[in-house]
């Protein structure tokens, strides 16, 4: 759940879902994850800023004004802007929903927006990792990894830890293994030079902060570190991640 209920003076669709009263005159923005018309005049439109996995529910009516021209051409992904007031639902597993008064597309999603109301596959959101995050799954995923690292800060924060930086760029193999990410400006080659090089000296990305560590605890006592670390390691199974934290 967000702490703040308003960005950029527009309440955040968590908190209206929750907390905003029955009756209110509002403005919401957000990006449409579907859009369904009915036979008696009206469109219902789930709207999701990422604020939450649930979305708020726009009614709008076939007599607005902008009904045909804008409303009707709503397709999933545009981003919008909706004045309306916050009604009570009718219908079971949400709170309020919102009858437009005013329908603006912002942003037009084209054609063919990757993201549709059905499940995709990993495989799929791997190739559109500028959209996956708005999916359920990934945005459920991230939500827990949120929820998980502050508990951990909270817990060494608490515990007199102090959270420090170990550099990502290294010259040392800390685990000794030899299966490390080259880090260098030179042009690839057999022989490399590595006088000549932005560190002049071999360097890679790090497999571990815990030299670096251990140097802190003897000056701050208590300390932790969060990562992230590299392993060049080519084993493609579920216990092997080239970067993780």
């Amino acid at each position: 759940p967000m702490t703040s209920p308003r960005l950029y003076d527009v309440p955040r669709i968590a908190h209206v879902l929750k907390d905003v009263a029955v009756d209110s005159e509002i403005t919401v923005t957000g990006w449409a994850r579907s859009r369904r018309d009915s036979k008696a005049g009206l469109s219902f439109i789930a709207l999701n800023d990422g604020s939450s996995l649930d979305s708020l529910q726009i009614v709008a009516k076939n007599e607005l004004e902008e009904y045909e021209s804008v409303v009707k051409n709503i397709a999933t992904g545009a981003a919008l802007r909706i004045e309306g007031k916050l009604i009570e639902s009718p219908g079971k597993g949400q709170r309020v929903e919102l009858i437009a008064s005013k329908v603006e597309i912002i942003g037009d999603a084209p054609e063919d927006y990757p993201l549709q109301k059905k499940r995709h596959t990993f495989e799929f959101l791997r190739g559109i990792a500028h959209l996956r995050a708005r999916t359920n799954a990934i945005g459920a995923t991230m939500r827990v990894r949120h929820e998980m690292a502050q508990a951990i800060h909270e817990y060494f924060r608490t515990n007199g830890y102090y959270y420090v930086h170990t550099p990502i760029i290294t010259a040392s193999d800390a685990e000794g293994a030899g299966e490390l990410f080259r880090v260098s400006t030179l042009p690839p080659t057999d022989k490399p030079d590595y006088a000549e090089d932005f560190f002049a000296r071999e360097s890679f990305l790090t497999v571990s902060g815990q030299l670096q560590g251990e140097a802190m605890a003897t000056a701050l006592g208590r300390i932790y570190t969060f990562g992230p670390t590299f392993r060049a390691e080519n084993s493609n199974t579920a216990r092997h991640a080239a970067e993780f934290w």
